[in-house]
């Protein structure tokens, strides 16, 4: 999460953290496959990369032309998203990678700018699209069924107070305002002043991460980059919430020599296939000092691996639609 490229007042998440883990070498090539506003890119071109970075939102791209410009042609921007890196990279003549970076989830940039609709502590137009195209958060909660409504805020929020909150929303439709939907919300749960966590947080999780379909995303970018990563490469995956760390978490112990053996009554399990990626390094998350000074690092999680020399697992799919895990990507369940 980091903030606007050229004054750069939101300082990028557990950034120390990251470029220990990608290890630059310099004249390697690297992936920033979530710009945001060009914290990781820009450290990493000072380590000595040679960075192709990925972002699906025009705004980012639009203010990183200046890095661009500073950075004498070792920074290539690619505008689309992380999971289609392998075909952003193609284009490019890129087969091959040394270091990729996913920091998942919505830039502090793009929850400062109550325009773009993601938070409601600023009161904006219901929207949370990442890409600015596509169906928005308004077009979701003021369209769809009520059940599907009940079933996005309780799988993508974990909010078990979801058919409550579907039903309060129908019936207050049509909602068009951040502030509107918040309200909704803490009156349908029960709100009040002290409360450690704002009720309405779950709910805009879940409408964010289905409008723009992140977890599904996700699967997607750790496939391609295990595909992209030559030997030795290193994975480096930000993640901000227990739904996208799960994913990250069981990727990985998949993919290398990590997963458990298994109980001594239970028969040993062989392995059917030689792990692409090495033992995880342990989970790391902010220390105090940057917590002190960047609270929103508080639910980071960052998780790292080193590609092995085995081969690739996943079959690309570059260039072709992503099937939606859900099934609630399908704008025919929002009524539109």
């Amino acid at each position: 999460m980091t903030g606007a490229a050229g004054d750069a007042p939101h300082i990028p998440v557990l950034l120390e953290e990251v470029l220990d883990a990608l290890a630059i070498v310099p004249g390697e090539i690297h992936v920033d496959g979530t710009f945001g506003a060009g914290g990781y890119s820009r450290a990493m071109l000072a380590a000595g990369a040679i960075v192709h970075a990925i972002d699906q939102d025009p705004d980012a791209l639009a203010m990183g032309a200046a890095l661009v410009a500073e950075s004498n042609g070792r920074l290539t921007l690619h505008q689309g998203n992380f999971a289609d890196m392998e075909a952003l990279l193609a284009a490019a003549g890129i087969d091959a990678v040394d270091g990729i970076v996913l920091d998942i989830g919505v830039s502090s940039m793009q929850l400062d700018q109550a325009e773009r609709g993601f938070a409601f502590m600023q009161d904006g137009p219901l929207d949370m699209r990442m890409a600015q195209s596509g169906a928005s958060a308004a077009d979701i909660v003021n369209n769809a069924d009520e059940a599907v409504i009940a079933d996005i805020i309780y799988r993508y929020g974990e909010e078990h107070r979801s058919r409550r909150i579907a039903r309060a929303i129908v019936a207050a439709r049509p909602i068009t305002r951040t502030g509107e939907l918040a309200a909704i919300v803490r009156k349908a749960v029960g709100h009040h002043p002290g409360m450690p966590k704002d009720p309405a947080t779950r709910t805009f999780q879940a409408l964010r991460i289905e409008v723009n379909r992140e977890l599904d995303v996700l699967e997607a970018a750790l496939a391609a980059a295990e595909r992209l990563l030559r030997p030795g490469g290193r994975l480096v995956v930000v993640t901000f919430h227990s739904l996208e760390d799960r994913i990250v978490k069981q990727f990985l112990r998949d993919r290398s020599a990590s997963a458990s053996a298994g109980s001594r009554h239970m028969p040993i399990q062989v392995q059917a296939h030689a792990p692409t990626f090495a033992k995880p390094a342990k989970a790391v998350r902010a220390g105090d000092v940057e917590l002190r000074r960047n609270p929103r690092a508080r639910s980071a999680t960052l998780r790292a691996a080193h590609r092995t020399a085995a081969p690739k697992l996943s079959t690309g799919n570059s260039g072709q639609s992503r099937p939606t895990s859900s099934g609630f990507g399908d704008n025919r369940r929002y009524g539109i």
